[in-house]
């Protein structure tokens, strides 16, 4: 598939309240039917970035994994965003892909959030991960991994769209959107980052910066700050590598081991 439609929700969330986030979520989704391939959330789409993980976390088996899973088969897209997840005892910071296919992929926040004390209330994940998704091959990441592009270095082509689900409050807003295209132009791919709107439980404001780049740094679609809404974008694969082969920056990149 060449051509890949991903669709960028920024939304309020209501905070602590997973059944109205739940609900509140699934009018905007259901619009979304026969429309789009991908859908990408803000982090803890669910909760809000609480650090109250031992109350809020669930299982992958839990309510909310199951409810996207319902949802991805009924509407016939991929979802994509973060939750509070509990395994083995420990709480993880945890990104989801959800495909209609039934598939599952997941992946632990690595870089924790120091100044609002996220690591003493979640576990760091060590393992990046790529997912390979109708030809495409989509990296995911969460928040605060923006500002370590190590971590994010697209090593020989190894991905074509890097996802950051976020909770990015407005008083960090430049970081944000300068970090956001230098992803975009220093991995020569598709750069989607997601951010809520709205004041959470802490007092923090958030004012979205929804958006979404080329490799080489152009908005092909973004929501309008403090708004509610929902946009959505083609992505051609074909003119992404047809960049890289004209101007193959990529074959020039340092060798490392993390």
């Amino acid at each position: 598939m060449q051509e890949l439609r991903v669709s960028i929700v920024q939304t309020n969330i209501v905070w602590e309240n997973k059944q109205e986030n739940l609900r509140l979520l699934r009018d905007k989704l259901q619009t979304l039917h026969g429309t789009t391939e991908i859908v990408v959330l803000p982090e803890m789409f669910s909760t809000g970035f609480s650090m109250n993980s031992r109350k809020l976390a669930e299982p992958i088996s839990g309510e909310t994994i199951q409810t996207l899973k319902n949802w991805a088969g009924e509407f016939q897209f991929a979802i994509a965003g973060s939750f509070i997840c509990s395994e083995q005892g420990s709480y993880y910071n945890r990104a989801f892909f959800i495909t209609p296919e039934g598939e599952e992929y997941y992946y632990d926040k690595r870089h924790l959030f120091r100044m609002g004390q996220e690591a003493e209330h979640f576990s760091s994940g060590d393992s990046k991960l790529i997912i390979s998704y109708r030809e495409w091959n989509i990296c995911l990441l969460v928040c605060y991994d923006l500002r370590f592009p190590v971590w994010s270095r697209n090593v020989n082509n190894e991905y074509d769209l890097l996802i950051y689900v976020a909770s990015w409050p407005q008083a960090r807003r430049l970081v944000w959107d300068t970090l956001l295209r230098a992803r975009a132009l220093e991995n020569m791919c598709y750069v989607c980052g997601v951010n809520r709107t709205g004041t959470d439980g802490n007092n923090h404001l958030y004012n979205g910066g929804s958006i979404v780049y080329s490799a080489k740094g152009e908005i092909l679609t973004s929501v309008p700050d403090g708004k509610e809404a929902i946009a959505t974008v083609s992505l051609n694969l074909k003119s992404l590598q047809q960049f890289r082969d004209k101007f193959p920056v990529w074959k020039d990149a340092d060798t490392f081991r993390i």
